[in-house]
């Protein structure tokens, strides 16, 4: 085979990907909208968290914090607001961040769903 019939092939292919990449990064780039928490990264989950501290201080409604937690994970509420409590200790939440997040897992360590019945 000669040199000039593999050259074109291969500028086709090359064209072909850049072109390929221009149109997916720059022309029509995907954007995630309405993600659910469990997907995030980890700050915004910590963010998310918080958001629900901060609505269980105001609202003081355990069962719905407890759903709100719920959509992150299949850990229990109180393993999650641990988690996210350890994350906004090593990074540099303001106290009363920190506080919010205490007095919800404080909440969700003595949280009963209804129906469920202590021995």
């Amino acid at each position: 085979m000669k040199s000039s019939n593999l050259i074109k092939p291969a500028i086709a292919l090359i064209l072909g990907i850049v072109l390929g990449l221009v149109y997916g990064w720059v022309i029509d780039p995907i954007e995630y909208t309405d993600v659910p928490p469990n997907i995030l990264r980890e700050d915004y989950r910590a963010d998310y968290v918080l958001m629900v501290a901060e609505a269980y201080q105001k609202d003081v409604d355990a069962e719905t914090a407890a759903r709100r937690l719920a959509v992150i994970g299949s850990e229990s509420p109180a393993l999650i607001t641990t988690s996210m409590l350890e994350y906004a200790s090593n990074n540099e939440f303001t106290p009363n961040e920190i506080q919010a997040l205490q007095n919800l897992l404080t909440a969700m360590q003595t949280y009963q769903p209804q129906g469920i019945n202590s021995p």
